[in-house]
């Protein structure tokens, strides 16, 4: 299953395009420019459900490897914080 979060950058990216050739057609630098943080937006947020399906993959093919990873990162924060 894909994660909402692709869905929604793509699409948020998809109008962001609109937008920004709307902008540019229409001459408004603003819409052009609003369309251009929404590609931008749209680009990330899709990597990070990428990245979250990346991850569930991962810890469906392997999992005593993402738990011990997950142990791992938790130990290494609770050393950070604690230092504090």
């Amino acid at each position: 299953m894909v994660d909402e979060n692709r869905l929604e950058g793509t699409t948020r990216n998809i109008g962001g395009k609109v937008k920004d050739a709307v902008g540019g057609l229409t001459g408004d630098a603003y819409t052009e420019a609003r369309g251009k943080a929404d590609q931008a937006i749209g680009k990330t947020q899709d990597m990070y459900g990428q990245f979250i399906d990346e991850m569930k993959d991962f810890a469906s093919a392997k999992p005593v490897a993402a738990l011990l990873s997950a142990m791992g990162v938790g130990v290494v924060l609770g050393f950070f914080l604690r230092r504090r």
